[in-house]
């Protein structure tokens, strides 16, 4: 079967949009185009009930009953909504807020801007493998503790972090706790109430939707969480967040969470196979390649792998048939090495040398066949070039 160039192997920084998901869209560019809170006629009433309809498919995803839903414009959104919302709901109970360094910069950017108004905030470390200890959080939350914000699953190193238990940890302090669903829901299992979640954020972009639409899940009983409005004019999404409701998109983010209800179990046991073969394929040729993050707690379509003796930039220019990334997508304009990757201790050198796989729904055998080959006949003619020029480099000194 004949491959067609270039490769898309880049998942982790945007999917492409699943056809049922399009098809789901389409008739509201054209024909139901009304607006959601037009109540006196049919167009508003038919972009209503289709809402509605998404709200209850993406609660049915997490566990969750479709008034806990509020939609938004994706998961920056829903990061800053959770964090800066709770924040200003909540000041005179406390101040401080509890987060890790490995957390996409949505988090760690609204807990800046937190600190710039007075807040105190925790970033704590994780291992080797990219996990966070629950005890670290445990020991970190103190009486002025208002927040708990831990990523599900990581965006560059796939790594899924013991939600379940810092939930447990957290409702037994009576501490709220958000976690940034992004990588995660959609892709495996997530119940709002099996993890003690409080807030959840989430995107379409990630699971076969639109880009430009996603939501916050806002918990409504035992705890009722109340969280400020960011965005305030005519007090849409239970006055959470105001503004037209971008419809057309909310209907693409509900019809890619059925997709993913129904797929997930088959999806994740051959991605993870693919993975597997990609990982066997690239580590059985060279050697000194190393796994960034837990080997086997980790998301079944990510791998990022690091080389040594190469140059990042060459590397990925190399490549130039498959699209890959040597980190997060949200900061791939800085040529500084990915945060993530030396929080887990790695160098800057090898930072700058590693790339991030992120398989999907349309990946083949025959694309990651061929990914392999690329991989494996590219670094090693990089790394004979890094030896001659290092030889070379001796020799004149």
């Amino acid at each position: 079967m004949a491959l067609n160039l270039p490769i898309y192997m880049d998942n982790h920084a945007t999917t492409p949009c699943d056809p049922q998901v399009f098809e789901a869209m389409r008739p509201y560019f054209t024909e139901k185009f009304g607006n959601a809170a037009s109540r006196n006629h049919q167009f508003g009433w038919q972009a209503e009930e289709a809402v509605e309809n998404a709200r209850k498919q993406v609660a049915d995803l997490m566990g969750a009953s479709a008034k806990e839903i509020v939609f938004t414009s994706g998961a920056t959104e829903s990061d800053n909504l959770a964090i800066k919302g709770i924040a200003a709901m909540h000041r005179e109970r406390g101040d401080h807020i509890v987060t890790v360094i490995t957390e996409h910069k949505a988090i760690l950017d609204s807990c800046k801007a937190l600190e710039k108004w007075g807040f105190k905030v925790t970033y704590l470390p994780v291992g080797r493998d990219g996990l966070i200890s629950p005890d670290d959080v445990k020991n970190a939350i103190t009486n002025k503790t208002i927040l708990v914000s831990v990523m599900m699953a990581n965006n560059e190193i796939g790594v899924i972090q013991p939600i379940a238990e810092i939930g447990k940890l957290c409702r037994e302090k009576e501490v709220l706790f958000h976690t940034d669903a992004t990588q995660g829901i959609g892709k495996i299992p997530f119940n709002v109430d099996e993890l003690n979640v409080d807030l959840a954020s989430m995107t379409a972009h990630k699971i076969y939707g639109p880009k430009g639409v996603g939501a916050l899940y806002v918990r409504r009983k035992n705890p009722r969480v109340s969280l400020a409005p960011m965005m305030d004019g005519g007090g849409h999404e239970h006055g959470m967040r105001s503004g037209t409701l971008n419809v057309t998109g909310i209907v693409g983010l509900g019809k890619a969470c059925v997709i993913s209800k129904e797929e997930m179990a088959s999806e994740n046991e051959r991605l993870l196979a693919l993975r597997e073969k990609l990982r066997r394929g690239i580590m059985d040729a060279l050697v000194d390649v190393s796994i960034n993050g837990h080997p086997a707690k980790r998301l079944p379509g990510n791998l990022n792998v690091s080389f040594p003796n190469v140059e990042g930039e060459l590397l990925l220019t190399s490549l130039n048939d498959i699209a890959v990334s040597s980190g997060a997508a949200c900061t791939s304009t800085s040529i500084e090495p990915s945060y993530v990757l030396k929080a887990i201790g790695v160098s800057d050198e090898l930072a700058h040398s590693s790339i991030r796989f992120g398989l999907g729904r349309f990946n083949t055998e025959e694309e990651v066949d061929y990914a392999i080959g690329r991989v494996v006949e590219t670094v090693t003619k990089l790394q004979e070039l890094s030896s001659v020029w290092e030889t070379s480099a001796n020799t004149a000194r």
